[in-house]
């Protein structure tokens, strides 16, 4: 029994974390720029984040929902902005500076982490995404005890994570391949890419509010 819940968190995790939104585009950039262990950690940063948001979806907790619901606005708002300053630095950013940086062991991994977590944590609408996978899945049962909910979490975490090391562990085949050059019209592409990805995302957003 309880090993069903955990494959349904994993195949749960696993799911919501494949569409490469900004946080995929900028995990293969800093994958590219700076190696494997930097595009994974930052990969895990958003894992985290998702988890938190799993938790919330898996307890039911209906006062965090409803006040994400009434700040859903702001708090798209604040995270649009963060994702676009992210977007703006990469544009700037110069990979002879971080490859520099990372021979010598400067590579900030922490970083890495906390900003994917940051940027993926201002994303409530992603508690929706759960309770959606959760709803379909059948996932979250009526009388379960908090240690099913608990290896469903734990699963959600396993899925997301292996998702990330599965992407950045393809994409660092291709870094040998990649020179300065194309590196630094990789920041320029990625940067723009983050900005427009985020744009469209808000947008949209708005619109979809708007029609309701």
């Amino acid at each position: 029994m309880l090993l069903n819940y955990l494959i349904d968190g994993i195949i749960i995790g696993f799911s919501a974390s494949v569409p490469l939104g900004p946080i995929g585009v900028l995990c293969i950039q800093r994958t590219l720029n700076k190696g494997r262990l930097s595009g994974f950690i930052s990969g895990l940063g958003a894992a985290f984040s998702d988890t938190i948001y799993a938790i919330l979806a898996g307890f039911s907790l209906s006062y965090i929902v409803n006040f994400i619901e009434q700040q859903l606005l702001y708090i798209q708002i604040f995270g649009a902005l963060l994702l676009i300053l992210l977007g703006i630095h990469i544009f700037y950013s110069n990979p002879a500076v971080q490859l520099r940086k990372q021979r010598k062991g400067k590579s900030n991994l922490f970083q890495d982490f906390i900003s994917t977590f940051i940027v993926t944590i201002s994303n409530p609408l992603a508690i929706f995404l759960f309770l959606a996978f959760f709803a379909s899945f059948g996932a979250v049962k009526p009388g379960d005890d908090a240690s099913n909910h608990f290896i469903l979490i734990a699963g959600v975490l396993a899925g997301a994570s292996l998702w990330w090391f599965i992407l950045s562990s393809l994409i660092s085949l291709f870094r040998s391949k990649i020179n300065l050059r194309r590196l630094w019209w990789l920041n320029k592409i990625t940067g723009a890419a983050i900005v427009i990805l985020v744009v469209i995302g808000f947008v949209v957003f708005l619109f979809s509010d708007a029609i309701k």
